[in-house]
Order: C-alpha cells, then sequence, then structure tokens
C-alpha cells in the first residue's frame, strides 16, 4: 500500500460515525462471504445423501434389461436320404426384454445399521461445519481488530514524526544562537530517521491487515467503530470449562465419531450372517420374421452365507474395533484439548485487562512528564535528548495501550469461540441462519427424482446454486 493509500484509509477511517462499519457488520461479511463455509456444507449434503443412500437398501430394486441378438452360421452334414454331404446356411434375429426385481428380506441387520451409522456421521459433519464456522467468525474478529489497531498505531506513528519535526526545527534554531551543540541536532536528525522507518514499517503493517480483511469478508475495510462492548462471557473458567466439554462442535463431533466406530463394529459382525434375498423376473422373447416367442418369469428366495474367507471377516471386525478405539482416543484428547483451549483464551483475557490498567496509567504519567520535559527544554533545564526520550516513551505507552485493547476484544471473543458460542446464531447476527435440517428432511427418505419430495429437492438445488 503506498503512502498516498495509507493516507486514504486514514482519512476516511476519521469520516462521520454514522457511516461506520461495526463489528457485526464484519461478521456478517465474513459469512456471507466464507468459501470455507460454503464448502464444508457441500460436504454436509454429501453425508445426507449417504443416509438416503442406506435408506434405499431397504427397499426393492428393479432393473430392466433388453438386447436385440444377432444368430448366424453355416450347418453341414451327410443327407439321411441321399447320402450326399450338403451345407445349410442359419441365421435369425431375436429380441428379448427383462424385469428384475430384488429384495433384500435379512442379512443381519446390516442395512438398518448402516443408517444409524449415517445419521452419526450426518451429525459428526453438522458439528464439524458449526466449528468452521467459528473459525471463521473468529478471523473476521481479529482482521477487524489488527486493521483498527494498525490505523491507530501508523496515526501515532505519524504524530510522532511531525512531533520530532518540529524538535528538530527547534534544535535547528537553538543551534544556531547556541543555546545547543551539534550533537542535539544530530540527536534529532537521528530520531526523526528513525520514526520515519517506524511510520513507513507500520503502513506496511496496515496493508497486510487490509488485505487479510479483505480475504475475510470480500471487501477493504470502511471506517471501523470500535466495539461498544465486550460480548458476554460465562461467570467463571469453571463454568466456561464444563460448557465447553458439553456443548463445544469439536466435542460433539468426537462423540459422534465414537457412535460410528461402534456401529462399524456390528456392521462388520453382520458379514458372518446369512443374506435372504427375494427376487423374480419376467421377459418376453420373440424371433423377428417368425412367428416363434416365448413369455416366461421366474420367482425365487435365496439364500447365501459364508463358510470361509481366509479370515477376513474376523479381521474386517478387528479393523473395526481398532477404529473405534482410535475415536475414543481422540475424544480424551478433544476434551483436554478443549479445557486447555479455554484456559488459555482466559489468561489472555486476563493479561489484555491487566495490560489495559497497567498502561492506561503509564500513558497518563508518560503524557505529564513528556509535558513536563519539554516545558523544562525551553528553559534550558533539559537537552533535547530528555524531550525525544520523553516523547518516546510517551508513544510506546500509547501504543502498548491500544495493542492492549485490541488483545483484549479478541480474547473475548475467543473465549466465545472455546466454549462453542462464537456461532451467528448465539450471536444473533442479521443473516439467513445455515439450517442443516432442510436438505437433510428432504432426502432422508430417499425420494425417487420425480415425486413430489424430488421435485421440492430440485427447487431447493436450484435456490442453491447446484443446478
Amino acid at each position: 500500500m503506498s503512502g498516498a493509500a495509507v493516507s486514504a484509509l486514514l482519512t476516511f477511517s476519521g469520516a462521520a460515525m454514522a457511516t461506520a462499519e461495526t463489528l457485526a457488520d464484519t461478521l456478517v461479511a465474513a459469512y456471507k462471504h466464507s468459501g470455507l463455509l460454503e464448502q464444508n456444507r457441500a460436504l454436509l449434503r454429501a453425508a445426507d445423501e449417504d443416509v438416503a443412500q442406506a435408506v434405499a437398501a431397504l427397499r426393492p430394486v428393479i432393473n430392466w434389461s433388453g438386447e436385440v441378438v444377432r444368430n448366424f452360421g453355416v450347418n453341414g452334414g451327410t443327407s439321411a436320404f441321399t447320402g450326399s454331404f450338403g451345407t445349410t446356411g442359419i441365421s435369425s434375429t431375436t429380441a428379448s426384454i427383462n424385469l428384475i426385481a430384488e429384495l433384500t428380506l435379512y442379512n443381519g441387520g446390516r442395512n438398518r445399521l448402516e443408517i444409524e451409522a449415517a445419521k452419526e456421521t450426518v451429525l459428526a459433519t453438522r458439528a464439524q461445519l458449526l466449528a468452521i464456522e467459528q473459525e471463521v467468525l473468529l478471523r473476521a474478529v481479529q482482521a477487524f481488530m489488527e486493521v483498527r489497531r494498525d490505523l491507530e498505531i501508523v496515526a501515532l506513528r505519524r504524530n510522532n514524526v511531525r512531533v520530532i519535526t518540529q524538535e528538530l526545527r527547534a534544535a535547528r534554531d537553538r543551534f544556531e544562537v547556541g543555546e545547543v551543540t551539534r550533537t542535539d541536532v544530530a540527536l534529532a536528525e537521528a530520531r526523526l530517521s528513525a520514526a520515519q522507518s517506524d511510520l513507513a514499517a507500520a503502513e506496511g503493517e496496515l496493508q497486510i491487515s487490509v488485505e487479510e480483511y479483505r480475504a475475510v469478508t470480500g471487501q477493504r475495510p470502511g471506517t471501523l467503530q470500535a466495539p461498544r462492548s465486550a460480548p458476554r462471557l460465562p461467570g467463571s473458567q469453571q463454568v466456561a470449562e464444563t460448557a465447553a466439554v458439553r456443548s463445544h462442535p469439536e466435542m460433539v463431533q468426537a462423540r459422534h465419531d465414537v457412535a460410528v466406530g461402534e456401529l462399524s463394529i456390528r456392521i462388520a459382525e453382520t458379514a458372518a450372517k446369512p443374506t435372504v434375498t427375494l427376487s423374480g423376473r419376467l421377459g418376453a422373447t420373440e424371433e423377428f420374421g417368425e412367428r416363434d416367442y416365448s413369455r416366461n418369469g421366474r420367482i425365487a428366495l435365496e439364500a447365501t452365507g459364508p463358510i470361509y474367507q481366509g479370515g477376513r471377516l474376523p479381521s474386517l471386525v478387528r479393523q473395526s474395533m481398532a477404529r473405534r478405539d482410535a475415536a475414543r482416543g481422540n475424544l480424551h484428547v478433544v476434551r483436554h484439548q478443549i479445557r486447555q483451549n479455554v484456559g488459555n483464551a482466559y489468561a489472555r483475557l486476563g493479561i489484555a485487562q491487566s495490560r489495559i490498567s497497567s498502561t492506561t496509567d503509564q500513558v497518563r504519567a508518560s503524557r505529564v512528564a513528556f509535558q513536563g520535559v519539554r516545558e523544562e527544554a525551553t528553559l534550558g533545564a533539559r537537552t533535547t535528548l530528555d524531550v525525544l526520550d520523553a516523547e518516546q516513551e510517551l508513544l510506546d505507552a500509547q501504543a502498548a495501550l491500544i495493542s492492549a485493547q485490541v488483545d483484549q476484544t479478541i480474547a473475548a471473543y475467543s473465549v466465545l469461540a472455546s466454549i462453542g458460542e462464537l456461532t451467528a446464531q448465539s450471536l444473533r447476527l442479521n443473516v439467513p441462519i445455515y439450517d442443516p435440517s432442510d436438505y437433510y428432511n428432504l432426502v432422508k427418505d430417499s425420494p425417487a427424482a420425480k415425486s413430489k419430495q424430488g421435485r421440492d429437492l430440485d427447487r431447493v438445488l436450484r435456490a442453491l446454486g447446484k443446478e
């Protein structure tokens, strides 16, 4: 970002507060813009379809087949009447069509277990979507506050350059009349160069923050209004940890993953049980150019089951048990990770609050000191270096206060994220909340393409822009 661009952004940021963008506006923009949310919503719809496919396995399967066969060739042989050898050409064209239906009557409960496993996967994927939503919104909070931080730091750095420029001018004037030495002028010149370098670095950091904001929201920041209040948080860290372990999306996902593991074991065990199917077939065959035809039908009740498969079936069961155990281990890891995240978030919040209190006092004292030192310098009781040092201490204190205020807001929203409450619904954002059950309810019964429910599903897909 050029110096002119930074100047324009700073000027725009000083516009009337009536047109200011609030943190809520930024969160809304991030929620609507996020491709990551769109990606995971699509993955959730894919998981919903697994339920539909599992339900379909309980229903009859009806297929058709048809073929047209051309037979041709030559028969050769000796005639029984004449004793002579001769050949006869053969050719025929037949057409057949068949209707085949099959229904699984029993397979050890595998189909119903697969439906339950698919439902648990859907619930786990929904929780994953909420966790992604929290990541998107927390990133938006960080982007918003970082732009505000860097805007104020740039303003401080610019003011610092202006003040040191004035100090340098005063030092040169005093040098001309012999009140100070050349050393005082050189010190002021060195501090001005350092201040200009710090300003350039601050403008670079602002450019990075602006690009992050644009990546998160899809637009450049306007006038960003400071949050008027902090979000409401649980009364204590212990209460927050209890809530997080109970309802954090990552914890919910881990629990459903364990449930899927348990069902996978039972599904693997059904492979050793017999399968009973009922099948029916209707067919018709006709020969072109002839009066020959046939009509036939077949109904069969068939039972099959494994006897020996080289140890594959018990291996599948053991593999499912191992994956279930892995899911249980992950549940343990996630539980403690969530507790740690809550503790870390509260610790950062406490640090920021303490820094705000101390740096506020530091800014007040540094301002008084700077004003006093500058007055004393005009009377010859202080050197130019004393003034520059006091001004630098004031600048550092102001920058520390700005950073502490930004860190406090980010830490507060990090606490919300650590307990699973940083969602569009919990924050009551002014956006259409994505309801994952809408699509699920349309597909869970595996509707046919031409049914009313199937047509409703087509309309939903068109609304989503997927057709």
